[in-house]
């Protein structure tokens, strides 16, 4: 249905985008619930955009059948689906974010002596776009291209803990959402257990993971946000758990958050709080 948003007469660019106005409107949309901490009544949206509902409801509609925002029923609110989170780890494999943190990484990991990576989020996985591996150390399954679930890893965690609640819930539904590698104490199957979790991850501001990934392997990660505080990204350290003793962690978490801070800044975000 055609917008009756009153339009500028003048510029030619206010011109070309006026005879698309569904397509200008949609993307109006996604821009607004992109700039949102949580999710949005279809209300709310309109209002903020200055659209008739009628025109609202009908592009939600039509998002949500092709994945572009979830409609969160019990809350009768919308947030963006999992077509938006491709869109972005579709940014972020066309290289900017990997070209900006790869030196970093690069740093991190002559300073520390051990592995880094860098991942974004991909629907329910993790997808690595830099890896950074240490001199004379294992190699590791996280490799520039490889997809695990975020649940299970420390990169994954952190992403997850910056995002909504709701979004987390309904990227994690039911049971059937959750796999494992292997089995270890602790190993997160249900959401109450990822939620609790992630709930740690937000009060220490770092995610860790012991041996879900690689047996005998732990991880640290920090999520890297942009200027509204979304996740964007997530750099995580990978050592062998034997060689780092547990009252290292924190030292090495801190590390591990100033880089993850400094990219936040390169990408015009803001550090997480």
């Amino acid at each position: 249905m055609p917008s009756t948003e009153a339009r500028p007469e003048a510029g030619s660019e206010s011109k070309a985008t006026s005879k698309v106005p569904a397509a200008e409107n949609t993307l109006r949309i996604l821009k607004l619930l992109a700039s949102k901490r949580g999710p949005m009544a279809a209300s709310s949206i309109a209002t903020s955009l200055g659209l008739p509902r009628s025109s609202v409801y009908h592009l939600l509609a039509v998002m949500e059948a092709n994945g572009f925002v979830l409609h969160l029923h019990e809350e009768q609110r919308y947030g963006l689906g999992i077509s938006a989170f491709e869109l972005s780890s579709a940014y972020s494999r066309q290289e900017p974010l990997s070209r900006l943190g790869r030196p970093l990484l690069a740093s991190l990991v002559d300073v520390i002596g051990e592995s880094a990576h860098l991942a974004v989020l991909h629907g329910r996985d993790v997808l690595y776009i830099v890896e950074e591996r240490a001199k004379n150390r294992p190699s590791l399954v996280t490799d520039v291209g490889v997809r695990l679930p975020s649940h299970l890893t420390a990169s994954g965690r952190a992403i997850l803990a910056a995002l909504p609640k709701s979004q987390v819930r309904a990227l994690y539904p039911n049971a059937a959402a959750f796999t494992a590698r292997h089995e270890v104490e602790g190993a997160i199957m249900k959401y109450s257990a990822l939620s609790s979790h992630l709930d740690q991850v937000r009060q220490r501001g770092y995610a860790t993971e012991h041996g879900e990934v690689t047996l005998g392997f732990g991880s640290i990660a920090a999520a890297v946000t942009d200027h509204v505080g979304w996740p964007t990204a997530a750099v995580a350290v990978t050592f062998l758990e034997d060689k780092l003793p547990a009252d290292q962690w924190a030292a090495l978490a801190a590390r591990v958050q100033k880089v993850a801070d400094e990219l936040s800044v390169r990408i015009h975000g803001r550090p997480a709080k």
